[in-house]
């Protein structure tokens, strides 16, 4: 299991501040981002949180999957290596 998460179902008024200060009740945050909008700089919902520790990532899932913040459900899961090869499609 890997140390970062993806935070999915954020308030469009949840704030990296008060993010980090929900899961620092786990432990350490190394980083942490809240993903924008570039045109509107608003959030788009979801982001990305690094906890220091394996353990920490595992307890922070355990216990927040599914819990509220701000009004919304959270998603929280192991974050997938984003793969930069572009997908290709066959056409016939």
């Amino acid at each position: 299991m890997g140390k970062k998460l993806f935070v999915g179902g954020l308030s469009w008024d949840t704030k990296e501040d008060g993010l980090r200060t929900y899961f620092e009740e786990i432990g350490t945050v190394e980083d942490l981002i809240i993903i924008t909008d570039r045109e509107t700089g608003r959030s788009r919902g979801f982001g990305f949180v690094t906890m220091s520790t394996e353990e920490e990532a595992k307890t922070a899932i355990e216990q927040f999957d599914g819990k509220e913040l701000d009004g919304r459900r959270l998603k929280i899961n192991e974050a997938q290596e984003k793969n930069d090869k572009r997908r290709s499609f066959n056409r016939a």
